[in-house]
């Protein structure tokens, strides 16, 4: 898909960042679809719950009915955890989605971590080593994960798709960050913003794909377009399909993500595109200089949008993941046409419930398109409007629309609390696709791909921090007996609360000190260091790079990402529609 133009450095090794520096006629709009190869594979982690309730019916007992759960009966967090530890290596029950939902934990605790970890090693060997090691834990992490499951051993399918797969998360989330921004100077919010994307719309692509696949692996076989593939010699006659759909995905996530790896290309250092110069006493948010990443957390600014981050992602990612139940607990009859029906009533009607479960699918169905095109519209905007007014806004309207779905819940308006969390939601996912932005406009684009790796320590904090808000102040209150259309007011609240915590450490952010700024000499050494090996390397006054738009082979390659991207759209759509039936 790289334009032929780019000639790689043929004296230095396939993966090494010397290899990627672009020659005069390659065009930067390559780069974008390049990045969503990457960030759409390794989104399917927000997909993984399309895997819970096959794997709780894989072990069935003689009777064909799915055998007990190993936690079985367990009520308390200790007993629950207890079955669990027995879940490990049991053979002989199926596993709860207590068991199963620490996957999440390992996803996003280990994606902060690797990317905080490695984040430096990146920045040395360029994005292309680094999204193929990505490719190769995240699609390594899925075959392990396969073997568990064709077992029954979820310490290994926790091994595999949760720690290895997450490091793989970690690494193809950082691997484009830099490199586009030092594409897009003049957009960086943009450029971001169209990477960041396409995590949150992997699990668009990502969820049905596998139910397809598991439906096919499953039946034994599996056809569409006139054409039947034979499963037969890959399943047992009571198989759910998991494992080979495991296999399946890994391989087509393999051949997708290397096409992004070889898509990759770094611009000479000193790089600008023709016509642009940095604004001079301009934006004072947005630095000339450059910030080391051995000094990046030793400022303010730097924790300060930790705390940014930490607090726009903790009050959204618990209550977009108990999206469903949420609705249904809130408006219960109202889902069905008949508001007189609570939340308890509906569950002794298997029919009513099960009308409400797929008006709660659609929900998190139109949350998640205002989550994907809020990364890109959000971003885009904070060139515009500078990404620090552009996090007074997400704190700002976030805490108002809380404070609303509260009103809303109580009033019984189903489309103002709808709108309410689509509105939320966009700002969740907006606030992922600008911070790599605000890190360059504090630190400069030298090592913001490293620092970005740093500072999503803050999403695996939130991602602990948030689900554990919602999840223990909802059991607590259901437990005193209150009834379950006004459990989440209070939770509303809190999670306001959040948002005004992020909007104080938004206030204190200022530009940073000029003793930490890097030098002229010190940024000309680093730049020597990744200085190509051939002897026409290109350089930063070489004419054509990053030229051409949205030319040809550019289109080509976007339509290579955007024709699954648009399938995954249209699916969630359609779930989307229950919500105005």
């Amino acid at each position: 898909m790289a334009s032929t133009a780019s000639l790689e450095d043929a004296g230095a090794p396939l993966f090494s960042r010397e290899r990627i520096i672009a020659k005069p006629g390659f065009n930067r709009w390559l780069v974008p679809p390049a990045a969503l190869c990457i960030h759409l594979c390794i989104g399917m982690a927000y997909g993984f719950s399309v895997f819970w309730k096959p794997l709780q019916a894989a072990l069935l007992g003689a009777d064909g009915k799915p055998l007990p759960e190993c936690s079985q009966g367990a009520v308390t967090f200790a007993e629950k955890s207890l079955g669990t530890l027995t879940a490990l290596t049991a053979t002989d029950c199926n596993w709860s989605q207590f068991d199963l939902g620490w996957m999440y934990t390992f996803f996003f605790v280990l994606l902060g971590v690797s990317a905080a970890t490695w984040g430096g090693w990146l920045e040395r060997v360029g994005p292309r080593k680094a999204a193929f090691v990505s490719a190769l834990c995240w699609c390594g992490g899925l075959l392990l994960a396969a073997v568990g499951v064709y077992i029954h051993q979820l310490w290994l399918m926790w091994i595999g798709a949760g720690v290895i797969g997450g490091i793989g998360l970690g690494l193809g989330y950082i691997s484009p960050v830099s490199t586009l921004i030092k594409w897009f100077p003049d957009r960086r919010g943009m450029a971001t913003g169209m990477a960041i994307m396409g995590f949150g719309g992997g699990a668009m692509i990502g969820s049905p794909l596998a139910t397809i696949l598991m439906n096919g692996f499953k039946d034994g076989a599996y056809s569409a377009g006139g054409f039947t593939l034979p499963w037969a010699g890959f399943r047992t006659a009571t198989d759910v399909g998991v494992w080979q759909t495991f296999v399946a995905l890994a391989g087509i996530y393999f051949i997708f993500m290397m096409v992004g790896v070889f898509g990759y290309r770094l611009p000479p250092a000193g790089w600008k595109p023709q016509g642009w110069t940095p604004p001079v006493n301009g934006n004072r948010m947005i630095t000339s200089n450059n910030v080391h990443l051995k000094d990046a957390h030793k400022t303010p600014q730097f924790w300060l949008l930790w705390i940014i981050l930490c607090m726009n992602v903790s009050a959204g990612i618990g209550i977009i993941g108990a999206a469903s139940p949420m609705l249904q607990e809130t408006f219960a009859g109202a889902l069905v046409d008949n508001p007189a029906l609570g939340y308890l009533d509906l569950k002794k009607d298997i029919a009513l419930a099960a009308a409400a479960a797929s008006v709660g699918a659609g929900f998190v169905g139109l949350i998640s398109l205002f989550n994907i095109f809020g990364r890109i519209g959000w971003a885009s905007s904070s060139d515009r409007l500078g990404r620090k007014q552009t996090y007074f806004i997400f704190f700002v309207l976030g805490a108002a629309m809380y404070v609303l779905a509260s009103f809303a819940a109580d009033w019984k308006i189903l489309a103002l609390f709808v709108a309410c969390f689509c509105v939320i939601a966009s700002m969740y996912g907006g606030g992922f696709a600008t911070i790599p932005a605000y890190l360059a406009d504090m630190f400069g684009t030298q090592f913001v791909g490293a620092i970005h790796g740093r500072l999503l320590t803050a999403w695996s904090t939130a991602g602990i921090v948030g689900p554990v808000i919602v999840n223990y102040m909802h059991d607590t209150r259901q437990a005193e007996g209150i009834a379950p259309d006004q459990i989440y007011g209070p939770i509303f609240y809190i999670l306001a609360g959040l948002l005004v915590v992020g909007f104080i450490a938004n206030l204190l952010v200022r530009p940073v000190n000029p003793k930490w700024h890097m030098s002229e000499g010190d940024l000309a050494a680093e730049h020597a260091k990744h200085v190509p090996t051939s002897s026409n390397a290109a350089t930063s006054s070489d004419g054509g790079i990053g030229m051409g738009g949205v030319d040809f082979k550019s289109t080509l390659f976007w339509l290579f990402v955007g024709i699954p991207l648009a399938w995954g759209i249209w699916n969630t759509v359609e779930k989307a529609l229950v919500l105005f039936h």
